[in-house]
């Protein structure tokens, strides 16, 4: 019993660094093209949108699922950053499925 258990913590922390991995790498192959880590030159900074999102969104599952509802197909009206959007025109349509971008919110939730 105490074997499956340490296989099942093992699974748990491997698979756990993997998301955590993946969701970097899938934000700084993609996102940083445009979202800088702390400066916003053509769209706002990742420091930015992480603070206005966990402003409106304490809970991680609210955070992540509006980000990607928002991501996967960005409107004016449903952007709670109407100040960017001014500054920096709205973000365009990306094509990518909501499963990658629910990876890449998880990871910039928890981003320190």
């Amino acid at each position: 019993m105490i074997k499956v258990m340490h296989l099942i913590l093992i699974a748990t922390l491997i698979t756990s660094t993997y998301a955590d991995k993946y969701g970097r790498l899938l934000l700084y192959g993609n996102c940083i093209t445009c979202h800088h880590e702390t400066k916003s030159i053509s769209a706002p900074s990742l420091q930015i949108i992480q603070q206005r999102y966990h402003e409106a969104f304490e809970d991680k599952k609210e955070f992540v699922n509006y980000m990607v509802d928002w991501v996967y197909k960005p409107s004016h009206e449903g952007s709670i950053m109407h100040d960017m959007i001014e500054k920096y025109e709205l973000m365009p349509e990306l094509g990518y499925d909501k499963d990658t971008l629910e990876k890449i919110a998880t990871y910039l939730y928890e981003l320190q």
